[in-house]
């Protein structure tokens, strides 16, 4: 029996991947949602059924979010959240374009869907969420205008969580990475070098840092985690 139950987004790559391969590592079932069907396919491979379930689809999709929540609550109580889903858009700010916009928000509209139909489905009780933005969403950064918007909102929406459920069994966090070394930035690479993009943060260290926070037997909750690298 897994130690608890965990629903990823964004699981298939980078940052979620990590956070998935290490929750599984220390027994927990975990519920991966990703778009990327290839890339699922692959994780169904890698990981037994007993200790991952993937679901493919859009995090903006309600019919998609609310569907796999049913099939997810069967299998019983989400213990742990986990909103890292997100496309970036790394521009000058006269050259985004209301594609740029929508693809920014994407993460904001996902975590939204998934912290909804999730607190509806624990009855708002006993669960944990994990909105996993960047340290954009704590500063202004000159080519990623829209992406620190959408950042920005995320962060409002999470310190608007925080205090809905202040002094009861939710938890919410905001966790804050700074750059990461994973094709995140891989079509924009003008804006940030193959060469400063590998001086950024392993995936699987950041991974270890998180988790460690937010699954362990203290009776306390980090409600910020926020990680920069060593300068280089």
């Amino acid at each position: 029996m897994a130690n608890g139950i965990a629903i990823v987004t964004g699981c298939a790559a980078g940052l979620g991947y990590e956070l998935t391969r290490q929750l599984i590592g220390k027994g927990w079932l975990v519920c991966g949602v990703d778009f990327n069907e290839a890339a699922m396919r692959k994780l169904d491979d890698e990981f037994d059924a007993g200790h991952f379930r993937g679901f493919v689809g859009d995090i903006t999709d309600g019919a998609f979010v609310q569907q796999s929540l049913d099939q997810i609550g069967a299998l019983g109580h989400v213990d742990l959240l986990i909103n890292n889903a997100g496309q970036p858009s790394f521009k000058k700010p006269t050259d985004y374009t209301a594609d740029d916009v929508a693809r920014c928000l994407k993460g904001l509209t996902g975590m939204i869907l998934w912290c909804v139909q999730t607190l509806k489905s624990c009855k708002e009780t006993n669960l944990k969420i994990a909105n996993v933005m960047s340290t954009a969403a704590t500063r202004g950064n000159a080519n990623e205008s829209v992406y620190c918007a959408a950042k920005w909102g995320e962060r409002g929406y999470t310190e608007s969580l925080k205090a809905a459920y202040k002094g009861s069994s939710v938890s919410v966090v905001g966790v804050y990475p700074g750059g990461i070394d994973t094709d995140f930035y891989r079509d924009s690479h003008d804006y940030v070098p193959l060469d400063k993009q590998h001086s950024f943060m392993r995936a699987d260290e950041l991974a270890t840092i998180i988790l460690a926070n937010l699954v362990n037997d203290l009776n306390l909750t980090v409600s910020d985690i926020r990680i920069d690298r060593n300068p280089r």
